[in-house]
């Protein structure tokens, strides 16, 4: 296709995604489902698990195959505004004594999902159908582990700041875990990918470039934030295009040493000044590229995700084993990791399934992946589930206990005032 022709294809496009997007983001809401949990559902719906398969022809007019990486930059721009504004979020609350339970949260919340994803992948191996020819059985391994170990950072961002939650102990103590998780995750990845590339340049660039790139930004950066945040004289308007500017150009830097954006955006979002006027920026610039842009990133997911192959049992079984063991690896792991620091049981479960929740940074390690050509179709399929089934089950799970502890009070409260009881010996 060429520009002339694309244009109005990407138009209609963002049309269909935006209004089923919106749709079922207002069906899931009424299930108590954040809108990324309708977004993630939009995204595959749209692609040719449902969509593909019902009205394959109107499907490949609406998503013609051109128009995959515009869908992708596109949504490159909603994750790298989203992930700056989680980056100022945590800043925010990340709150003091913290760090040593959030490492030992972050860590069991890594390790025990890695090892379990990269067990699960090796016993599959001759078995189930998810290996890609002349990729490695460890690489695939290991990226099954890594993608089992991320947390769905934005999306815990977003849970704790709706509910008011991030004040509270097992809000800061998430929000530090999951930076802390999502931090350690990317950078493992990019040693999968180095190993998977067979050279070594990849992940010492990764390694390097994010010391500079820290570095920079906290020594330099956060003064150039600061004078586009605190400068007298500067326009709205100005302030939004140096901060749009800034972002990007770190957006760009990690991209390039194997960070990705993600990772940058989130370090800008942290090195924000603390002031009203930054505020004001971070929710202008989140504002229209939440709605329009995160939603495309969604969609150009599911056009890559397949449920038919699902039809094979062995994949199913594959999928199945895996959200098994990923619950258990990061609800598990990160309760038991919280519990052993001396957090409250109320504290630690909630902890516990808060970094369950996978959503958005899996689907970006797997978009990943499968760029790079590790990651199958099967795979793909198998990991989305994954994804959707630990995300969609924060949400009812954290309702739950809030029910549970409802419940409780009166009861306490009952026993407390009950006056004791003499006994005739």
């Amino acid at each position: 296709m060429t520009p002339v022709e694309l244009a109005p294809a990407f138009f209609l496009a963002v049309v269909v995604i935006l209004l089923t997007c919106r749709l079922v983001v207002l069906v899931a809401g009424r299930f108590g489902q954040p809108p990324v949990v309708g977004e993630m559902i939009a995204g595959v719906m749209l692609g040719p698990s449902l969509f593909g398969l019902i009205a394959p022809g109107i499907s490949a007019h609406v998503f013609p195959p051109e128009l995959k990486p515009v869908l992708y930059v596109a949504g490159q721009i909603g994750l790298v505004t989203l992930m700056f504004a989680a980056g100022y979020e945590f800043r925010a609350h990340a709150g003091r004594g913290l760090a040593g339970t959030a490492v030992a949260v972050s860590s069991a919340g890594v390790g025990i999902p890695l090892v379990l994803g990269a067990g699960l992948t090796v016993v599959a191996h001759g078995h189930v159908g998810i290996f890609v020819d002349g990729v490695s059985v460890w690489v695939t391994a290991a990226f099954v582990g890594v993608a089992l170990a991320i947390t769905a950072f934005p999306m815990l961002a977003r849970i704790i700041t709706e509910r008011g939650l991030a004040g509270s102990r097992f809000g800061s103590l998430s929000l530090a875990s999951g930076a802390t998780d999502d931090a350690v995750a990317w950078i493992m990845l990019a040693g999968v990918l180095s190993v998977a590339s067979g050279k070594v340049e990849p992940v010492l660039k990764a390694v390097g470039g994010s010391v500079l790139f820290v570095a920079v930004l906290f020594l330099l950066g956060r003064r150039l934030l600061a004078w586009i945040v605190t400068r007298p004289g500067l326009g709205a308007d100005t302030r939004i295009l140096f901060s749009v500017a800034t972002l990007f150009c770190a957006a760009w830097f990690t991209d390039i040493i194997g960070l990705y954006s993600v990772f940058g955006a989130f370090c800008v979002g942290m090195a924000m000044p603390r002031a009203e006027a930054s505020e004001r920026l971070v929710r202008t610039i989140q504002s229209v590229t939440q709605v329009v842009f995160v939603p495309m990133f969604f969609t150009y997911s599911g056009l890559n995700t397949r449920f038919d192959v699902f039809a094979d049992p062995s994949v199913t079984a594959f999928g199945t084993v895996a959200v098994v063991l990923a619950v258990v690896g990061k609800f598990g792991g990160c309760w038991a990791a919280a519990r052993l620091r001396g957090e409250p049981a109320s504290v630690a479960v909630r902890v516990g399934a808060l970094m369950n929740a996978r959503g958005l940074m899996q689907l970006i390690a797997l978009n990943i992946g499968l760029a790079a050509g590790i990651v199958s179709e099967e795979l793909f399929a198998a990991l989305v589930l994954v994804a959707l089934v630990t995300t969609v089950m924060t949400v009812p799970v954290l309702s739950l206990l809030d029910r549970r502890d409802a419940r409780s009070r009166p009861t306490e409260e009952a026993h407390e005032g009950e006056e004791p009881v003499a006994t005739l010996n």
